[in-house]
């Protein structure tokens, strides 16, 4: 049996995998994780979280099983406002090597 050997990956698994926008592939997992704990926390149906949220259950199905595909950033950040979530979104500038600046989430 041949062994294989572990690599130590990044802090993003999408660019571990080669996504494209590995960034903003990952600050929507989170995004969906805060969201999935929010409406977990309330004890409601899918059918209720579609209520809150403007969406039907079967998008709340989707959201849920992490199946992103339609959800941009932006909505996400909405749907965590409609479930009682204060956002705050921070710029700063980038010191230090390279030109592309950093997208990250701190709950």
């Amino acid at each position: 049996m041949a062994k294989t050997r572990a690599q130590s990956g990044s802090n993003n698994i999408f660019k571990d995998l080669g996504f494209p926008n590995p960034e903003e592939a990952l600050l929507k997992a989170d995004l969906v994780v805060l969201i999935t704990r929010r409406i977990r926390s309330r004890g409601v149906s899918q059918t209720e979280a579609g209520a809150v949220l403007g969406i039907p259950q079967s998008k709340v199905s989707d959201l849920l099983r992490g199946k992103l595909r339609g959800f941009s950033v932006e909505r996400l950040l909405g749907f965590l406002l409609k479930l009682g979530n204060d956002v705050e979104i921070s710029v700063r500038e980038r010191h230090g090597k390279g030109n592309l600046g950093h997208l990250r989430l701190s709950a």
